[in-house]
């Protein structure tokens, strides 16, 4: 099969190329997924140069959201035949022509979706929940400031929220971006944080302020952020793609009375195995009754590997890049 490989941890991507490998067999309770669509997430890009906490032995190859077919079973495999289409993912192995997974680590394909639809909500859509439903415990009517909303896990959470019946402010560095947002998924709010957004935050919530407040961004978002929470607020801290990880004098949590909450939803899963069953259940259900909208802004070939990921890397995705490895 074709797979794209991480040969070296370097920058720009100079350790990673396309190349012939075996085609995997499935183990004890495994499945052989030929994969149809495998979305592109910042993991996947930080650890081609090691700079993300997960650091897969060399050689290695990434992915962590796809969809497929059933192509083999392994023993004792049960839930799946050979021919069901599915979705799920692990921390590698989606960038490939075939893919082999836990088939508790699968689930079916909801048929609303397109193969490419349902490679981009797993990993976006479990950050979201688990943010939002488990550390946040998110009530209907509250008030959540979405930063990177174009993201992938941003648009995901700003999705959910409305679907969960919150007040959302959607927020991004770009009006033709938010325009999209707009006008796709009916944010009741949208907020260009260019030159600063704490006022205008306040402004929307009556100057009360956000009462969660979704962070992939870091840096001086992060630090704007903590002015315009609400008192009892929660701050989500997600990811840091600014590239600057920021730092919270505790005085500011205490006068303001809000919690910095960390999301890993893979680790959460891992350290509440019961519980993560529940959310990947619950974000399958989702998306199987349509109460959930993943966006896919561009569906390329594995060949263009590189391309699909530099459109993460450069920003200019809305939603989801998906590399298609039959294409």
């Amino acid at each position: 099969m074709r797979a794209l490989i991480v040969r070296e941890l370097l920058p720009d991507f100079a350790g990673v190329e396309i190349a012939d490998a075996p085609t995997p067999a499935p183990g004890p309770g495994q499945a052989l997924v030929r994969v149809r669509a495998a979305s592109v997430n910042f993991p996947d890009l930080l650890m081609t140069r090691g700079a993300y906490q997960f650091k897969p032995p060399l050689p290695f190859t990434p992915g962590l959201d796809l969809s497929g077919e059933v192509a083999a079973l392994g023993e004792g495999a049960s839930g799946l035949a050979v021919g069901d289409a599915v979705v799920g993912g692990a921390r590698l192995g989606g960038f490939a022509e075939y893919a082999v997974l836990d088939t508790a680590a699968l689930s079916p394909k909801p048929d609303r979706l397109s193969f490419a639809e349902a490679a981009a909500y797993p990993a976006a859509y479990l950050t979201a929940y688990v943010a939002l439903v488990r550390r946040a415990r998110l009530q209907a009517g509250e008030w959540v400031l979405v930063h990177g909303a174009a993201g992938g896990v941003g648009l995901a959470a700003v999705d959910l929220a409305k679907a969960l019946g919150a007040r959302v402010i959607a927020a991004s560095a770009s009006d033709d971006k938010l325009a999209v947002i707009q006008r796709e998924y009916a944010p009741d709010a949208v907020v260009n944080v260019t030159g600063g957004f704490r006022e205008q935050v306040k402004a929307l919530t009556g100057g009360r302020g956000a009462d969660v407040i979704y962070d992939p961004v870091g840096g001086d978002v992060f630090d704007e952020s903590v002015r315009c929470i609400a008192f009892d607020g929660r701050l989500l801290v997600v990811g840091f793609t600014s590239g600057r990880i920021p730092t919270v004098s505790v005085n500011m949590p205490l006068i303001k009375g809000f919690s910095v909450m960390g999301v890993r939803a893979g680790e959460y899963g891992r350290q509440f195995p019961d519980r993560g069953r529940e959310n990947a259940r619950a974000v399958a259900e989702l998306a199987g009754s349509g109460r959930i909208h993943p966006r896919v802004h561009a569906e390329l070939p594995l060949a263009r590997w590189r391309d699909a990921f530099d459109l993460l890397a450069d920003r200019q995705v809305i939603g989801k890049a998906v590399i298609r490895p039959d294409l």
